[in-house]
């Protein structure tokens, strides 16, 4: 019992003296003023800054053994191509396909051409179907193709692909290719207009004197006048 009574004054005077301590250090008066202060701030590092990017125009800096030289100046310059005339089997360029200088034959010439051509077409023989063509540049030059009356073609050519034979006046045969479906003469005519250098405006007889032949009569457009 009386050890108990001396524990319990020894205890009592180690928080006394605790006590006073404390007192001395001011710690009371700190403890309630941490728990009285605010939350504390973020740290400023912490905080996300919108950045600012500036441009700025630097000089590129150029190489020691080309600083001395001009700036190169890049821009787009027009070349002239060089052509070279075409040669086939070993002829010379021929003024058909150079389209520059493409020569068209007048109103006049074509008509007057066209009336030559109706008349000589009246005077041959009635048993042999026939028609006329007024050459166009796209019949003599370029892609040589002849388009053929459809009435025509329907009457009296082949309902399919043919080889169809142009025999001039001077008895020479040209084959050509009929393409049925196109009514017209594709392969071979540029043969046969090359050869008889067909212009624009010329008048072309065609008399169709068998199945798959036709009688061929040229009138040209700038033909000289007949003599009176």
């Amino acid at each position: 019992m009386v050890a108990a009574i001396a524990y319990e004054e020894s205890r009592r005077k180690r928080v006394e003296e605790n006590r006073k301590r404390m007192e001395a250090l001011n710690l009371p008066l700190l403890s309630q003023a941490l728990h009285k202060s605010p939350s504390p701030k973020s740290s400023p590092l912490k905080q996300v800054k919108n950045r600012t990017i500036q441009k700025e125009l630097v000089v590129v800096r150029r190489s020691s053994r080309v600083a001395n030289l001009p700036t190169p100046v890049y821009k787009e310059v027009v070349v002239d191509r060089v052509t070279i005339p075409r040669r086939t089997l070993g002829r010379p360029y021929n003024r058909h396909r150079d389209y520059a200088n493409r020569v068209y034959a007048s109103d006049e010439a074509r008509e007057e051409a066209l009336e030559k051509a109706e008349t000589l077409m009246s005077g041959l023989e009635s048993e042999h179907p026939a028609f006329i063509k007024s050459m166009l540049q796209s019949h003599i030059s370029g892609g040589f193709w002849l388009g053929l009356p459809v009435h025509f073609c329907k009457s009296n050519l082949p309902k399919g692909d043919e080889v169809m034979t142009l025999i001039d006046e001077d008895g020479n045969e040209y084959p050509t290719i009929y393409l049925a479906r196109k009514t017209g003469l594709s392969g071979g005519w540029k043969g046969f207009a090359v050869g008889h250098d067909l212009a624009d405006g010329d008048a072309v007889i065609f008399q169709l004197i068998k199945h798959t032949a036709f009688k061929v009569y040229i009138i040209r457009a700038n033909s000289p006048p007949e003599d009176k």
